[in-house]
């Protein structure tokens, strides 16, 4: 019946939220008047719902400068009477719609607050505790916004997987002169990678999304208060790698869909390219990648002196060692690609800690590449987990043979491929700031 909104981005701030400009004046009432302008505002408008409540991010007029000095204000489009009727129209206004590369379906909006005398707001929180506040809803959005880039590359997938069965173009390698008939371009072994990879990484990601949810719940419900003190840092560590990992693959996954089309991938009428249209801003809002990365690697690694991320680190391991009892085929090469994988990862993520605490630059350097070495290798262990479960179910005697086998085939399809990689992002995790500094400013346009 009512929506709502998220008010953080103003045009001079971007994602610097601590130099926001907009005004909260308090009135003798207990209600404050609102000035200002926010961006990027999710259908901040619209005539879908009877109100619109918008969440607004604004500086009192002694607080201080950054962001300890932001207050948060709940600002409706239209002020509610004391019976809960609607009453009049708040001086809250959508002054333009922004014409954006994907997510059409969605308005995002430019609002002025105050125009016309100021907008009616009321206090939410403390003052001066609203980025405490907004928080609560940002690492919710975050983990959205996740699930969001896994969302996308299953249906790039998808799409991707039935064109694939269905478009035929080549011929057999080694009986081009001897076929007359074009073969499904799902037989070709360069197709088949890429919808393997599509196929393992969306499961991966979809696997830490799951994983970050988990430690959510528990952290809320679990009977013991020390355990749900450890699941709230679980869920603080894994926060970033799900936002970032899944929304820079959703990306990657949707190209890969555009890619699997060929040239018709790049034709709107196929609908291949709205998937990779529609998936790029994910790795921009609700904290944009590179932040997520500084959040990881400046703050995350170092959570209970390393002891939260140690954890992690050790239940990777112990799958890992569990995938070595199980010695089929697939399980061997499994456990030669995933123990190396989490010792780089152990190894860079003790270099981070170190470093960081005397030389942050240096630490944050590598950031990028360390959110992605972290996605792979827990994303590559958390699907061994799931294909030793389908391992002890086979043995089992279970009647989902096939489907169960399928699970343990990703599995190693994605640690051989994908996980495997965490070793050489190493070099990238320790690069320090002299190569990124190297060339002046001045210079990079020679």
């Amino acid at each position: 019946t009512w929506t709502g909104t998220m008010n953080l981005t103003e045009p001079q701030a971007g994602s610097d939220v601590g130099a926001l400009s907009a005004r909260a004046v308090p009135q003798a009432d207990g209600t404050y008047r609102i000035f200002g302008t926010k961006i990027y505002i999710t259908y901040g408008d619209h005539d879908m719902a009877e109100n619109i409540l918008h969440l607004v991010l604004a500086r009192l007029p002694d607080a201080m400068i950054g962001t300890r000095g932001i207050s948060l204000f709940l600002v409706p489009k239209f002020l509610v009477n004391a019976d809960g009727s609607l009453g009049a129209r708040n001086d809250a206004y959508c002054i333009g719609l922004e014409k954006k590369l994907g997510i059409h379906g969605s308005p995002t909006c430019t609002m002025a607050y105050g125009e016309n005398g100021g907008a009616i707001g009321y206090l939410v929180g403390g003052e001066n505790r609203g980025m405490a506040a907004m928080f609560t809803m940002m690492n919710n959005a975050r983990l959205s916004v996740g699930l969001q880039g896994v969302a996308i590359g299953e249906r790039a997938f998808q799409q991707a997987l039935a064109y694939a069965h269905d478009r035929r173009q080549g011929k057999p390698f080694g009986l081009q002169h001897d076929v007359r008939e074009m073969i499904p371009i799902i037989a070709h072994p360069d197709v088949r990678r890429m919808l393997l990879t599509m196929k393992s990484t969306v499961a991966a990601t979809r696997a830490i999304c799951y994983a970050t949810a988990i430690a959510l719940d528990l952290s809320r419900s679990h009977a013991d208060e020390s355990a749900r003190e450890a699941h709230r840092l679980r869920a603080d560590l894994l926060t970033p790698i799900a936002k970032g990992f899944s929304t820079d693959m959703g990306v990657e996954m949707a190209s890969l869909g555009v890619q699997i089309h060929g040239g018709a991938g790049f034709i709107e009428q196929t609908g291949a390219a709205q998937h990779f249209r529609d998936a790029r801003i994910a790795p921009i809002y609700e904290g944009t990648n590179g932040i997520q990365a500084i959040d990881l690697a400046g703050r995350k690694v170092g959570l209970k002196d390393g002891q939260v991320l140690g954890a992690l680190i050790d239940d990777m391991r112990a799958i890992a060692r569990e995938a070595g009892t199980i010695s089929t085929p697939d399980f061997v090469v499994i456990t030669q690609h995933l123990n190396p994988a989490v010792d780089a990862f152990a190894d860079c993520s003790q270099w981070l800690i170190a470093t960081g605490k005397a030389k942050a630059y240096e630490a944050l350097a590598g950031a990028t590449p360390y959110l992605r070495q972290a996605g792979l290798v827990l994303g590559g262990a958390l699907l061994v987990k799931g294909a030793i479960a389908a391992a002890r179910l086979i043995d089992a005697g279970d009647s989902q043979r096939e489907y169960l086998s399928s699970k343990i085939a990703l599995a190693r399809f994605f640690v051989e491929t994908m996980t495997s990689q965490a070793v050489g992002l190493g070099a990238g995790v320790k690069i320090g700031t002299d190569p990124l500094y190297a060339i002046d400013p001045d210079q990079l346009g020679a």
